[in-house]
């Protein structure tokens, strides 16, 4: 782990408008820079870079950061990753913390994995493109697939030789030990004991981690053996470092595009990976042979929330898109469904057609999840028995989305397609979520709810009275993120007759615990908790501390807070009239101005906290039936809880009369 104090030389280092200057072309505007995004499309440029708070933000897709979360969302890396690729712009030597024994052999292990799998993807690059068998069979199979010499290069294809020994002893005589050599799975011992290379004669596909670290390989013979062979292609074993259903084929190569166009494509094979690539269809991967898996449907999801299969139109394509979906719907990603015909699939068809070509047929002949089911599975089935089932998969996929309002949507939309009543397909998808064993208490408490009952009678909800103030705290927080540290109240008397001074976190946490309140949102208590802890401390910024806090959430958090709509990122300049007042008094009307916005806040948060206790008591009342001193009680406090809101809204300027 990287230690506290070289995480601050990193972030000290890091230049804004340096950092985001290699992805983004910055032309000056004022005392800032703007470019066009690098997170979406646009044609007019909206991210701008501030150096003086040593952030950037888009105005258009909301996304932006320090030079730290800048580098995450760009590279699609972690936090470690992100300090490192800039320590290394930087060139400052990463200071790991002291491991245990046990840990520093651990991480040595995997080191040296990532060390001997990066030196045999350039032993087999050096191969394809030096070597005379290399370049007459290995360069030349893949020309024969349409791959330019570029797209090569790009994915780090690669050529073995057919002598089983070769890679071995050249491995060995640099210095790589056979531990490694077989961990890795580049090798394997024979019944004699001897070190084989697992590849001989195969050319070779690099799997490439998220980081860019090489991870496994994966080999295909080339001569007459791949016709009716089982094992066309060989991929390294399971390892430390490599879990085929832990890994997508072209993540690194695709990250950038994924996030940038907000949809990925699944494919099933290397080479439809690679075709899709050149032809300018970037945003592409694969699971290459093995079922879809958990692990990567999260990997995917980390980039993007759309996702497009295309398979083959065979029964190995049909199954697989079927088994994918349903993992695809229980994490919330929106899916469609492109089964290829005529002997066709993503490889070939790249090769025939443009990427424009390609999108348009893709946006054109893809459906989503209910379509596909209901073609194959309903549209031409006769037999009742069948078609029940047919409709049953549909509902058991619905029953797996997370979300409750998407669930009926789909519900609906499926109703009319398919001509059936929306209460039968609704009991449907109930029976599958109690008869999901790991459905979570909010799935149970949402299924209750769905039940359509029989005399519609209008429901009154029981919303969190700190989640109906979500509004409001949004705009307390981010007071306290933009002015926590200012003093709003100087010479105050506190209740043992001393005189104190209150910042605007001080004053917002005082009123907070007077009234025994606190935030709906537990990131925005430990935000204030923070601020009033750091308040007393004498060069403390909030608004600083924040941006640049050592965890992720928060300092993303805090950067979306100092930006709003009006595009206040942008320093304005002080009006004339500003710029003649007396210092002093200038800064007597900003205190003002601050404590006056500071107050009207906090009754605002007492007024939606108060008008939703008097809905919650209305209910009460209403539920209290023939209970004449429950109805009493609850009347009294109604009547004590209504002087309290009038009292609020006449303190707020404006009177209600209840």
């Amino acid at each position: 782990m990287i230690d506290r104090a070289t995480v601050e030389r990193i972030k000290e280092a890091s230049n804004i408008v340096d950092v985001v200057g290699e992805f983004v072309s910055l032309r000056k505007s004022g005392a800032n820079y703007k470019g066009l995004c690098p997170f979406h499309n646009e044609k007019t440029p909206s991210f701008f870079v501030s150096p003086a708070r040593g952030t950037c933000h888009c105005f258009g897709c909301g996304k932006g950061g320090t030079p730290v979360n800048f580098i995450m969302e760009h590279e699609q890396m972690t936090y470690p990753e992100a300090l490192r690729w800039l320590a290394r712009k930087y060139h400052i030597e990463i200071k790991e913390k002291e491991l245990t024994d046990d840990e520093r052999k651990e991480q040595s292990e995997r080191e040296s994995m990532f060390i001997v799998n990066e030196w045999a993807g350039n032993y087999f690059s050096d191969l394809l493109h030096n070597h005379v068998d290399g370049i007459a069979i290995g360069l030349q199979y893949f020309r024969s697939r349409g791959f330019r010499d570029d797209t090569i290069k790009k994915f780090q294809l690669g050529y073995d030789l057919p002598d089983r020994f070769a890679l071995t002893s050249t491995a060995l005589a640099k210095g790589y030990r056979e531990e490694f050599l077989l961990k890795t799975g580049i090798c394997y011992k024979n019944d004699r004991g001897e070190l084989i290379d697992r590849y001989a004669g195969r050319v070779i596909f690099p799997w490439i981690g998220v980081s860019g670290k090489i991870v496994g390989f994966g080999g295909r013979v080339l001569d007459s053996r791949t016709k009716g062979v089982n094992q066309k292609y060989v991929n390294s074993p399971a390892s430390e470092i490599f879990q085929k259903d832990h890994e997508l084929y072209g993540i690194y190569q695709a990250k950038r595009a994924i996030v940038k166009e907000d949809l990925v494509y699944m494919v099933e094979g290397y080479t439809d990976v690679i075709s899709m690539h050149q032809s300018g269809l970037e945003n592409v991967v694969a699971n290459s042979g093995t079922a879809l898996s958990m692990h990567q449907v999260h990997i995917l999801h980390r980039f993007t929330s759309n996702i497009t299969l295309l398979y083959d139109g065979d029964e190995a394509g049909i199954h697989a898109a079927f088994r994918g979906m349903d993992m695809l719907l229980s994490v919330g990603m929106n899916v469609k469904v492109l089964l290829f015909a005529d002997g066709d699939d993503p490889d070939s068809f790249a090769r025939k057609h443009t990427a424009a070509d390609f999108k348009s047929f893709i946006e054109q002949n893809q459906v989503d999840f209910i379509q596909f089911k209901v073609n194959l599975l309903v549209n031409n089935e006769t037999d009742p028995y069948k078609r029940s089932e047919g409709i049953n998969s549909i509902v058991s996929s619905i029953a797996l989305i997370p979300n409750q309002i998407l669930r009926d949507t789909y519900i609906l939309d499926c109703a009319h397609r398919i001509g059936m009543k929306e209460e039968t397909l609704i009991r449907t998808m109930n029976n599958f979520i109690r008869s999901n064993k790991d459905k979570s208490p909010q799935d149970e408490q949402q299924e209750i709810n769905q039940e359509p009952p029989v005399h519609p009678e209008p429901v009154i909800q029981r919303p969190n009275p700190n989640q109906q103030a979500s509004k409001v705290e949004q705009m307390l927080i981010q007071l306290i993120i933009r002015h926590g540290e200012k003093l709003i109240y100087e010479g105050i008397e506190d209740d043992d007759h001393q005189l104190i001074n209150l910042s605007v976190a001080q004053y917002i946490d005082y009123s907070l615990h007077s009234d025994n309140l606190s935030f709906g949102n537990e990131m925005y208590n430990r935000i204030l908790s923070e601020a009033v802890e750091h308040s007393q401390e004498k060069d403390f910024v909030a608004e600083t501390y924040f941006i640049h806090h050592d965890d992720v959430e928060v300092s993303k958090l805090s950067n979306e807070m100092i930006i709003d709509r009006y595009g206040l990122i942008l320093n304005e300049k002080p009006s004339a009239e500003m710029q003649y007042k007396d210092p002093e008094q200038l800064a007597e009307e900003e205190q003002e101005h601050l404590r006056n916005q500071t107050i009207h806040l906090m009754l605002d948060f007492r007024m939606v906290y108060v008008e939703q206790h008097l809905k919650d008591l209305m209910r009460q009342i209403a539920e209290a039936g023939q209970d004449p001193e429950q109805m009493k009680a609850l009347m009294v406090e109604y009547k004590d809880m209504q002087q309290v809101r009038n009292a609020l809204a006449k303190q707020r300027g404006s009177h209600i009369i209840g």
